[in-house]
């Protein structure tokens, strides 16, 4: 009866039968059925004498593919242990279609099979991103009168969410449970709630995991760490906070990966505060840090700029006897990059060598963007020729950030001579890649070229985004090309994009310069009712265009307005009103209204 049900309810997930057509289509597997079902748990007659099999002579595909041949041809026959063995083998070698065909060879030539062997092949299936190959496997082992255990099921809900099938997952878990089909174990449970939290149905996961608290069946630790980790990379991180004390009032204890994802969850959305106070959980429940937990306390310090606390985590870890890995060198090398601080960041690149580790790609990276960023373009290239030096590839980062250095030194020449470099060791370029060679062509005052450049790009079906057309718009308008990104930016919304604002601020600035400023102020207003408001950039940039053309009362309903919205003029402004107020008689309105706008560090 059980197995009746079983079968139904897969009938019932899959909505298709299990028939046999698709394992001649499929071409990697063929058996004839009774072949399968008459060696199927197959009863041999034992030998005293056991073939022995070296699996540690496996070191890539043709290994496996002699020994599998020399298995099939010992008398007496190897195990289905040993088949088994040698399965397994090949799939963490990553040939799953051998393992499939080594499978299909198996039956045919007689070769013993059994559940474990079966549950290999359907991970295959799964792995190959065909699980309805996996489940039409398995309607094969119900007819043969076998019943699949909880691995089985689990590997085939896991090949689910490869295929993105994450509805049918969960109809299958369900039907699992409401039919007690098999007990859920914790592996499966986590495979679920995981799967879940990875797919974006986070409220799901949280649903199916208080649904499983009324059971039998109460999800351990690593299920819950599942969902809060889901939970804080959604960024609700209080919501994670309450799972936190539900399973401290269930009794499940938090681990260090509890707190790691609580920690990143926080330093996602700066509440450093916070992880402060986690931190002090943590040594109250002795619970010590690891690798990864240093890993993100120093990444998150790094990126706010305080690279001197970073510093002082790294001499904590250091006194634990945890040493620290690339990711942590990476860190503070963009933390030094970050302020400013090249030589401090090249001390750090330096030193991984002396930790026992190599740099690799990512830190030369991080380091040739600091460089570039510093205008040091010729050390940033000295660092770039390095790379293949130490046995590693530059990547498309490596090369989009050495070309950007050398535009930004009006080095055009060399760029698009790496660039041509680029494309003969077949490095594909990405969109970050085109948006800087656009930006370089706009530099150098080739706005035609740029133009025919996007529409090479959309032309090989790379679909631009509001960067790379930013990046254009902006190279127009300082070529004097209003016109022409005029029409490029009302065509944004008919090619799925709207308009940020730092591209209406471009576009405002422009017709300022032009002296339309009638149109200047309507696009301000169309910005805001779009629900893009204007940023302390959009004022200054209007407020300069004027001051530009002598036309200080144009300019005081915007200086007015500022300070309203919380905004203050910069330096390039403040120096223009200053000159401006000079040429005047004395107006106390007007040094009133600078007082106003002014930066409060410097009025007080």
């Amino acid at each position: 009866m059980r197995r009746n049900v079983a079968v139904s309810a897969i009938r019932l997930i899959r909505g298709r039968r299990f028939a046999a057509p698709w394992l001649h289509e499929s071409g990697i597997l063929s058996p004839p059925f009774s072949l399968f079902f008459s060696n199927f748990h197959s009863d041999r007659p034992s030998s005293p004498k056991v073939p022995t099999i070296d699996f540690s002579r496996i070191h890539a595909l043709d290994d496996a593919i002699h020994l599998f041949h020399d298995m099939l041809r010992m008398r007496p026959q190897p195990s289905v242990r040993a088949y088994s063995k040698l399965m397994s083998v090949t799939v963490k070698m990553k040939h799953y279609s051998f393992a499939l065909y080594m499978f299909d060879e198996m039956r045919l030539r007689g070769a013993p099979v059994d559940e474990y062997t079966m549950t290999i092949a359907i991970n295959c299936y799964c792995l190959l991103k065909r699980v309805d190959f996996g489940f039409a496997l398995l309607g094969i082992f119900f007819k043969s009168g076998y019943e699949p255990n909880v691995t089985t099921f689990s590997t085939l809900i896991k090949g689910q969410f490869l295929d993105d099938k994450v509805a049918d997952t969960v109809k299958l878990f369900k039907k699992l449970l409401d039919f007690r089909i098999c007990e859920p174990n914790d592996v499966m449970i986590l495979t679920v709630i995981d799967g879940l939290c990875k797919a974006g149905q986070i409220i799901a996961a949280r649903d199916l995991l208080c649904r499983l608290e009324r059971t039998r069946w109460r999800p351990n630790v690593k299920a819950f760490n599942a969902l809060l980790d889901g939970l804080c990379k959604g960024g609700l991180v209080d919501d994670a906070f309450q799972l936190l004390s539900k399973m401290i009032h269930n009794g499940i204890s938090p681990d260090v990966f509890t707190y790691s994802s609580m920690i990143q969850g926080l330093c996602n959305v700066g509440r450093l505060k916070d992880v402060k106070d986690l931190l002090n959980e943590m040594a109250n429940s002795n619970i010590s840090l690891n690798v990864v937990t240093f890993n993100i306390l120093i990444d998150a310090l790094c990126k706010d700029g305080k690279v001197k606390e970073a510093e002082e985590v790294l001499g904590i870890m250091l006194q634990q006897n945890i040493n620290p890995d690339i990711f942590i060198y990476t860190s503070l090398i963009d933390g030094y990059c970050l302020r400013g601080e090249i030589n401090k960041a090249k001390q750090v690149f330096d030193s991984i060598v002396d930790g026992g580790l190599k740099p690799d790609i990512i830190s030369y990276n991080s380091l040739i963007n600091g460089y570039c960023k510093e205008g040091r373009v010729d050390e940033a290239w000295l660092l770039f020729l390095e790379v293949p030096c130490k046995g590693l590839e530059q990547n498309i980062r490596t090369y989009t950030t050495m070309i950007h250095g050398l535009f930004s030194k009006d080095r055009f020449n060399d760029g698009w001579k790496l660039f041509k470099d680029m494309e003969a060791r077949q490095v594909h370029p990405d969109l970050h890649t085109y948006s800087t060679l656009l930006d370089g062509l706009c530099r150098n005052g080739e706005t035609e070229e740029a133009l025919l450049l996007l529409r090479m790009i959309e032309g090989k079906g790379v679909n631009p985004n509001i960067v790379t057309y930013g990046a254009l718009i902006n190279g127009l308008c300082k070529n004097g090309k209003l016109g022409v990104a005029r029409d490029l930016f009302n065509q944004l919304p008919s090619r799925g994009l709207q308009p940020n604002v730092q591209i209406y601020t471009m576009i405002i600035g422009s017709l300022c310069e032009e002296g339309f400023m009638e149109e200047a102020k309507s696009l301000l207003v169309e910005m805001e009712t779009r629900g893009c408001a204007p940023d302390i950039v959009t004022y200054n940039v209007i407020v300069r265009s004027l001051l530009k053309k002598n036309e200080l009362h144009e300019a005081i309903p915007f200086l007015e307005e500022m300070p309203q919205r919380g905004f203050s003029v910069d330096p390039a402004t403040f120096s223009m009103l200053i000159d401006q107020v000079q040429g005047q008689n004395e107006d106390d309105f007007l040094l009133k209204l600078m007082k106003i706008v002014l930066p409060k560090e410097i009025v007080s």
